[in-house]
């Protein structure tokens, strides 16, 4: 009795164990106003284009909500403490993208919608693979060398004789049976995996500071070789590949990479520095580059006039648009696919590509928020990483399509026709939920100690006291 009174006097009181809500039924909620948005705005291009509510209106309601269904309930199973936010966002997203790719497919008579439709079943799928195989995310850590090795093979593939082929003059397709696939986007999420797992295991080295330069602390000699070597593979795939997307993005999301894990502003400017040298040294040498420039410099020289034609088509949409189905973006050429942002600015106006990139911009912040609350640092690279690199990839593209910087040929993630980048965007989509659920998930807890020892210390304070 003496013993017991003794403890409850010494220990403090045991902390109260607050269980976070999982968010399920949020999720549900706000996936059924996705839906809902993305069916209006599909019945919207036929009532304005045809004046007509498209007949296979339900047809096209019932296979947005099945694969959304689908999701949702492997969230449930398998991954409950996940982000509520994060799955709506894209299918909110991925049903304006169809909705402007039947759009076009009215102007063209065409029907890419429905082909579009079934990859997003595809990268459901896939998302749902990636949830049930890959339980824990630092799994993807044990192997980072061989990680990167099949990054890099990836990027390689298109230049094999026999599969690899050239669309606008960059040569970063493959062709297998009937199917073109991009092998660079899953090649953007398996480097993102060797970048983390690396930088896990060198950040305190490339955290030390050198000399200081204008107040800035540069880091040592020494650690300049892994971002020189990603810089200089950055350049050799733009040359090889002659397209500058690729290279731009891989790059930039290894300097914020490397400043997350090392907090050292020196590394953004000596990434910044690195992409200006390498852009001046791609434009002397690769005549496509140097052709974007030009067209940056000066869209009417271009004779497709696909950056003025964009420009006219955002110009006429003004702030508030045209409205969905009465505007003209198909004359704006690859509008289904690169200038897609374009396209909907067209008919969505300044204030609805305005909210797209909030959009954009929310899902991003939840994966940084993810990495954030993680305990491990992998998970918090890989976090910031596939989080960082999302927006970076809108940036660019939209950047291009507004004449911001010159034209990429990158997609715009869930909006942009094309299977390959849809399939490994529901991927990345399934990593970030994966790393909220580990974020959110409560600790397991602690039963306190029942040790001989902590009894015998418990035993000499009572007899100090």
């Amino acid at each position: 009795m003496t013993l017991d009174r003794a403890r409850a006097r010494t220990e403090p009181p045991a902390p109260e164990t607050v269980t976070p809500r999982r968010g399920r039924g949020t999720e549900l909620v706000l996936l059924i106003f996705a839906i809902g948005i993305a069916t209006f705005a599909y019945v919207s291009v036929d009532l304005g284009a045809l004046g007509r509510v498209p007949p296979n209106a339900l047809g096209y309601l019932g296979g947005l909500s099945a694969a959304t269904a689908v999701a949702h309930i492997v969230i449930r199973i398998r991954a409950p403490y996940a982000d509520p936010v994060i799955l709506p966002i894209v299918v909110t997203l991925c049903g304006l993208g169809l909705a402007m790719i039947h759009r076009l497919d009215l102007a063209d008579g065409t029907t890419r919608a429905s082909t579009q439709l079934t990859w997003m079943a595809v990268g459901v799928a896939a998302f749902v693979f990636v949830l049930i195989f890959v339980r824990d995310h630092r799994v993807l850590a044990r192997l980072p060398y061989l990680a990167g090795l099949a990054g890099l093979l990836l990027l390689m593939l298109p230049l094999l004789p026999v599969v690899g082929h050239s669309i606008r003059g960059a040569r970063i397709w493959i062709n297998i049976g009937p199917m073109t696939f991009q092998p660079g986007e899953a090649a953007k999420i398996i480097l993102i995996i060797a970048f983390a797992a690396y930088l896990v295991q060198t950040r305190d080295a490339l955290a030390l500071a050198g000399r200081r330069f204008l107040g800035v602390d540069l880091p040592r000699a020494r650690d300049l070789g892994p971002i020189l070597l990603v810089w200089l593979g950055a350049l050799g795939i733009l040359v090889v590949q002659n397209d500058l997307g690729p290279s731009v993005l891989l790059f930039g999301i290894f300097v914020l990479m490397i400043y997350v894990a090392t907090e050292r502003i020196s590394w953004i400017i000596l990434g910044l520095l690195l992409i200006l040298a390498g852009g001046f040294a791609a434009n002397a040498v690769v005549s496509h580059v140097a052709e974007r420039v030009d067209f940056w410099m000066d869209p009417f020289i271009d004779p497709q006039g696909q950056v003025a034609q964009s420009l006219y088509g955002l110009a006429y949409g003004g702030l508030l648009g045209t409205g969905l189905g009465q505007g003209r973006p198909d004359l704006t050429p690859i509008a289904e696919s690169d200038f897609i942002g374009s396209a909907l600015g067209e008919e969505l106006g300044l204030t609805g590509l305005i909210a797209i990139i909030l959009l954009y911009a929310l899902l991003a912040s939840r994966g940084l928020r993810a990495g954030l609350l993680l305990r491990d640092p992998f998970g918090k690279l890989l976090a910031a990483g596939l989080a960082a690199g999302f927006f970076l990839q809108v940036f660019i593209v939209l950047g291009g399509v507004t004449r911001l910087i010159p034209l990429t040929g990158l997609t715009t993630p869930f909006l942009s026709l094309g299977g390959s980048s849809l399939v490994m965007n529901w991927v990345l989509v399934a990593l970030l939920i994966r790393l909220s659920d580990a974020a959110r998930r409560p600790a397991p807890p602690s039963t306190p100690s029942s040790s001989p020892q902590a009894d015998t210390a418990v035993t000499q304070v009572v007899r100090i006291r």
